[in-house]
């Protein structure tokens, strides 16, 4: 059976590189990063880019899912929101799937720093890092597992999403 991993957490969490990380980890596995689903310039966050954002990502995870080649789906997103998760569950077929839903958070300050490393680099814009921050709290209550990320290594957290 096929694993799917759905893995949501603030900007500058560690997402997108545990997943790179993971995607190498496991045997057959394919990485979408949902940032890639919604990638503009301008970046304009309307009712009408949401739905296509989701509706590209669910269309790609529903391709990578049927596809016999791939025995690992990883997924990841700014998923804050219950509802946002909700949505992609309700519109990609996981009859075939075991789902691990992950949630990873890190502390304020580690949050901070790596934020400002990012800002530092021309990689994000400063006005992220206190969005990010005041959502911290969101992703406590959310229906996910939730992976400490503060003060460790991408192979550690790797190793325990493996073991979720």
């Amino acid at each position: 059976m096929k694993k799917l991993f759905l893995i949501g957490g603030a900007m500058g969490v560690g997402k997108t590189t545990v997943c790179q990380f993971l995607k190498h980890a496991l045997n057959n596995s394919v990485f979408l990063d949902g940032d890639w689903c919604w990638d503009a310039s301008p970046f304009h966050v309307t009712e009408e880019t949401k739905a296509m954002s989701l509706d590209n990502i669910c269309y790609l995870l529903n391709n990578f899912i049927h596809c016999s080649a791939y025995e690992n789906v990883i997924f990841c997103w700014v998923m804050h929101l219950q509802s946002i998760i909700d949505n992609i569950m309700e519109n990609i077929d996981t009859s075939e799937c075991v789902v691990k839903r992950i949630s990873l958070i890190c502390d304020e300050s580690s949050l901070r720093e790596r934020l400002e490393k990012d800002v530092d680099r021309g990689i994000r814009s400063v006005d992220v890092i206190e969005r990010s921050i005041e959502r911290i709290p969101m992703y406590h209550g959310l229906n996910t597992i939730k992976i400490e990320t503060s003060q460790k290594s991408i192979e550690e957290i790797a190793k325990e999403i493996m073991d979720v």
